[in-house]
């Protein structure tokens, strides 16, 4: 029953979007804003020849680098939450690095890492790993210290107050870290695939642009908009099934 409520709200909000879409595009009247129509007529014809390998490339992407990002950053943030002196030596360095406009590094993760796939997914894990350490250590910055006594008390080690009481504890503000990372990836993910390669979404919806081919440009920015409500469904989804207490 939820899951059907969950879909009605999408088919709703993507109706909305349409309403408008079409409102636009009738009172502009001109080729750079196409009708609705058009565009899935197009999208329906293109999607398999030549947008799928586009998807399947930027989707690649932010899976290795957020795959990458969880990987180191959420054991760093543990060990920053769990142990303040730890906490004391790497704070200093995150937030010098943090606040740097990952964009900015651009220019040297490509002298470094080439102009390749790993200079792409670099820049994805430089996007999230910073938002994942710090809300897991702050989220565990947040359970009170007597939660811990009852399992020092029966000699539990540090894997099992993982387990018991630190992993349920940093899910949700990690999966929260996660999901407004996603976005800034994304964006960033288009401006990235315009260096040094042939395939990705923003390939494709600059080659289309540089055409001046507005029905291939428009059908790029709906499946890149549909490869990101895809991510958010399985980050929440996620969140259902691990979170469960918070339903």
């Amino acid at each position: 029953m939820k899951g059907k409520k969950l879909l009605l709200t999408y088919a709703l909000g993507a109706a909305a979007l349409l309403v408008l879409w079409q409102i636009i595009a009738s009172l502009v009247a001109l080729p750079i804003i196409p009708q609705p129509a058009h565009v899935f007529t197009r999208l329906g014809r293109i999607f398999s020849d030549k947008i799928a390998i586009h998807a399947a490339y930027s989707l690649w992407r932010i899976a290795a680098g957020l795959v990458l990002a969880v990987a180191v950053g959420y054991p760093i943030g543990v060990a920053m939450g769990y142990k303040k002196r730890l906490d004391r030596v790497l704070s200093p360095i995150v937030y010098l690095t943090y606040p740097v406009p990952k964009i900015a590094l651009l220019p040297i993760l490509m002298l470094l890492a080439g102009v390749g796939e790993l200079s792409k997914i670099l820049m994805i894990f430089l996007i999230i790993v910073f938002q994942v350490v710090i809300a897991v250590r702050d989220a565990i910055r947040t359970i009170p210290e007597e939660t811990f006594f009852p399992l020092r008390v029966l000699g539990a080690g540090f894997p099992a107050m993982l387990r018991h009481v630190i992993l349920p504890a940093t899910l949700p503000k990690f999966l929260t870290a996660v999901r407004v990372a996603m976005a800034t990836a994304i964006s960033v993910l288009f401006f990235t695939e315009t260096f040094g390669t042939q395939y990705g979404m923003g390939y494709f919806i600059m080659d289309a642009w540089l055409r001046v081919n507005y029905l291939d440009m428009y059908a790029g920015i709906l499946v890149l908009s549909c490869l990101g409500l895809v991510l958010f469904t399985i980050i929440d989804g996620a969140e259902h099934r691990v979170c469960r207490w918070q339903r």
